[in-house]
C-alpha cells in the first residue's frame, strides 16, 4: 500500500510537469523561433481561409450545375425510353432515332455523374480545409500558451 502511494504521488508530479517538458519552446531565446512559427501559421490560416471562402462561394454554382445535369439526364432517359418503345414496332428510321436518343441519354448521364463528382470533391475540399484551419488554430493556442509560460518563468526585467 505504501508503494502505491509513492507511485501515485510520482505519477501525479510527472503528469503536472509533463506539459512543461512537452513544450517545444521553453526559454526566452526560443521566442524568435516561436514568433516565426506563429507568423507562418497565421499566414497559412489566412491562405486557407481565402481558399475556403472561394470554395464556399462556388458551391451554389456546382450544386445548380449538378441539379440541372441530373434533370437533363432524366429527361433524356425518359425520351430515350419513348423512342425505344416506338422502335420495337417501327421501321429502321425509328431504330436509328432510338439509338441516337440512347447515346444522347448516356452522354447526359455521364455529364450528370461528372457534375455530381465535382460537387462531392468540392464538399470534401471544404471539409478538409475547415479541419486544417481548426488544427492550425489549435496550434496557435498552444503557441500562445508556450509564450505565456515563457513569460511567467522569465518575467521582464
Amino acid at each position: 500500500m505504501k508503494h502505491i502511494t509513492y507511485l501515485a504521488g510520482a505519477l501525479l508530479l510527472m503528469a503536472t510537469s509533463l506539459s512543461t517538458y512537452a513544450q517545444k519552446y521553453k526559454t526566452p531565446a526560443d521566442t524568435v523561433k516561436l514568433n516565426q512559427e506563429y507568423i507562418k501559421l497565421n499566414n497559412e490560416i489566412a491562405s486557407l481561409s481565402s481558399q475556403l471562402t472561394a470554395a464556399q462561394n462556388s458551391l451554389p454554382d456546382y450544386q445548380s450545375k449538378a441539379t440541372s445535369a441530373q434533370d437533363a439526364a432524366q429527361a433524356a432517359a425518359s425520351e430515350s425510353r419513348g423512342k425505344a418503345s416506338r422502335a420495337t414496332n417501327g421501321n429502321i428510321r425509328d431504330v436509328k432515332n432510338a439509338k441516337n436518343k440512347a447515346n444522347d441519354a448516356y452522354s447526359k448521364a455521364r455529364d450528370a455523374k461528372s457534375a455530381s463528382s465535382q460537387l462531392d470533391k468540392l464538399n470534401e475540399k471544404i471539409k478538409k480545409t475547415t479541419a486544417d484551419i481548426k488544427k492550425k488554430k489549435e496550434r496557435l493556442k498552444e503557441l500562445d500558451q508556450m509564450l505565456a509560460d515563457i513569460r511567467a518563468q522569465h518575467p521582464a526585467k
